[in-house]
């Protein structure tokens, strides 16, 4: 009789674990099962069930075969239903022990050292398992497995059986689930369990988008595409936002992203945290926030941008993360030369600039009564040179005005807050009278009537004669 050493139930042997598999999603272990695992064995006297204790002295459950000595041997061992769980490629982990062929005695020479592994795929569980399940082979061969190490008789001399972990893999399925189904056919050797799993690639957070799990294509060598959604508060950048999920069950080749949203700053590179009261974030991207510039603040959570305080304000072309500012004061220190129907106005610039560099000046002329009890606006024919609106010198020439009148002329200091302010623009007044002027030109001449040595000139009156004309004077040139 055989001595099938750790083949028997309750005989220890060293079971190598193998290492876990990272992105591995089990659907069936032996190594857990607690009962009877139920398999179904073709012939009878083929494989059998026994118990044993794994390296920690716990109870596993084994199928053994060992007949060696009888010829043409096909024992085949079917497991239950194993549900593939919409996996298209699935992995098998076996662990078994193979005994030597050469360590038994007067074993003739159909012993094997080898087993083959196959499976078939059903949509339901197979009720009956009558002989022609097993004669007619409807099964898909996966590989035949060969022991990397071997052990004899010897190795009973109070030393561990070498266990033989090999994992093979098969696809792509496409029905509900499958069976294994495993022949031996005259080898001497024990299942010490089987694991059967599916890789995936695990939900991850990258880019800012969330990609959910992810099952590995049919192929080793294929890549699944994995749909990304931003994570909240963030926005697509570049679309469409995907990875793609290999076959080792890692993920590779990203494609878009998404970043956080303008009040939201990234933490920790898969959140987007909302910007503290104080703080503001004015654009989507991966900036941080930011403090609140001088001069403006934020109350609540997710600032975009910071309100300016009272009093102060920010212009058309000022960036978020500029200051506040204000008007500025008045013009300082004004002062007129006058010259018969003109004058130069000039001036100092004003003590408070409200915090800006684009102070300009406006003119306001106004022509008034000389009691002063009304003014109205210049006539467009008023000249100011270089211009009367946004001037950046402190000095204006005003000509063409009327002689002997009254102006006033209002001097405005404004910036690129002035017109945010609800108040009118800083101003300094000046009145000024003009003196007598020249009469405008005579704007034609005509000949009357002429002899042989005279002739006779007839002009109108100038358009502005600006006062009292008491001659006009007539110089001529031969020809």
């Amino acid at each position: 009789m055989l001595d099938k050493g750790c083949f028997m139930p309750f005989q220890r042997c060293k079971t190598n674990t193998s290492r876990p598999c990272k992105h591995c999603e089990t659907v069936m272990d032996t190594r857990v099962a607690t009962a009877e695992l139920g398999w179904t064995a073709y012939p009878n006297s083929g494989w059998e069930e026994v118990s044993g204790y794994d390296e920690n002295l716990n109870t596993i459950r084994t199928y053994q075969v060992c007949n060696v000595f009888e010829p043409s041997q096909n024992n085949w061992l079917l497991t239950t239903f194993i549900d593939r769980r919409g996996a298209q490629r699935i992995y098998v982990e076996i662990r078994f022990t193979v005994r030597d062929c050469s360590s038994i005695p007067n074993v003739p020479g159909s012993c094997k050292e080898t087993f083959n592994l196959y499976y078939y795929e059903s949509d339901a569980v197979i009720a009956t398992k009558g002989t022609a399940f097993w004669m007619e082979a409807p099964y898909l061969k996966v590989d035949t497995i060969a022991a990397d190490e071997s052990f004899s008789q010897v190795d009973f001399g109070g030393r561990l059986m070498k266990v033989n972990t090999e994992v093979r893999s098969f696809g792509p399925l496409s029905k509900n689930g499958f069976y294994l189904a495993f022949q031996d056919y005259g080898a001497c050797m024990s299942l010490l369990s089987v694991r059967v799993f599916y890789k995936k690639c695990p939900s991850v957070v990258q880019n800012f988008a969330i990609f959910p799990e992810t099952m590995t294509g049919a192929e080793s060598t294929s890549l699944v595409i994995a749909r990304g959604i931003c994570i909240p508060n963030s926005e697509e950048v570049d679309v469409p936002i995907k990875l793609y999920c290999n076959g080792d069950g890692e993920w590779m080749v990203p494609i878009g992203s998404c970043t956080c949203k303008a009040g939201f700053e990234p933490d920790n590179g898969n959140v987007c945290r909302a910007c503290p009261p104080g703080t503001f974030k004015s654009t989507q991207g991966p900036g941080l926030c930011l403090q609140c510039p001088p001069n403006s603040r934020s109350t609540a959570e997710a600032a975009t941008i910071c309100v300016c305080r009272n009093g102060y304000y920010r212009g058309d072309a000022d960036q978020p993360d500029e200051p506040c500012t204000s008007v500025p004061s008045s013009p300082r220190n004004v002062i007129s030369i006058v010259n018969e129907t003109s004058v130069i106005l000039e001036w100092h610039s004003p003590r408070e600039t409200g915090g800006r560099e684009d102070v300009v000046y406006n003119i306001v002329c106004k022509k008034c009564r000389a009691d002063r009890r009304s003014c109205s606006h210049c006539d467009d024919n008023v000249d100011f040179v270089p211009r009367q609106l946004g001037l950046t010198d402190t000095r204006v020439f005003i000509s063409n005005l009327l002689a002997h009148t009254l102006y006033s002329f209002e001097i405005q200091a404004v910036n690129g807050v002035s017109n945010k302010s609800p108040y009118p623009a800083q101003h300094v007044s000046i009145d000024i009278t003009t003196n007598q002027a020249a009469p405008s030109i005579v704007p034609i001449m005509h000949q009357i009537s002429s002899t042989m040595n005279s002739f006779t000139l007839s002009w109108p009156q100038p358009e502005q004669p600006n006062g009292i004309i008491l001659d006009y004077e007539l110089r001529y040139y031969e020809k």
